[in-house]
């Protein structure tokens, strides 16, 4: 396990909403396979999503990842999205004034409740605005929006 090497995908979410996901593998062609993944799983444009193959700037050189493409690829992008939806719900449940457990993902969003009032509602895009500052952190959260997930296969 020790000689195992390692692959990683980190996921930020810039206070525009916009985000980058950075891969330590080389292009597979997949990267609007990937866009996509992320943007159905947070309600945003896939065009919003840049995906960065091989990012020495994120990952830099030497560490040993693992360059090579990988199946394993969109499963650790998915653990990303999901670390990314888990800090949402927390950040959204301040926004709000609520228990984050309070909140419901629909439609791209953490709401009180399925209604249209847009009080009540969080968007990715608004929750990584009040991520970088705009509002009060809950005790125990850093501030700012990314996940990152290492993995092997």
């Amino acid at each position: 396990m020790a000689d195992e090497v390692y692959r990683a995908v980190f996921l930020r979410v810039h206070p525009t909403g916009k985000m980058v996901l950075s891969l330590t593998t080389e292009s597979d062609g997949k990267e609007a396979d990937y866009a996509r993944l992320v943007a159905d799983e947070l309600g945003i444009p896939a065009l919003d999503v840049k995906v960065v193959p091989a990012d020495t700037d994120r990952f830099g050189t030497g560490h040993g990842y693992n360059t090579t493409p990988s199946g394993g690829t969109p499963a650790a992008i998915a653990s990303a999205v999901e670390k990314i939806r888990a800090k949402a719900q927390l950040l959204a449940g301040a926004a709000l004034d609520a228990p984050p457990e309070t909140l419901k993902w629909f439609n791209g969003a953490w709401m009180l409740s399925e209604s249209s009032d847009p009080t009540q509602v969080q968007t990715i895009e608004s929750i990584a605005l009040y991520a970088h500052g705009t509002g009060p952190l809950p005790a125990g959260v850093e501030g700012g929006l990314d996940a990152q997930t290492v993995y092997a296969d």
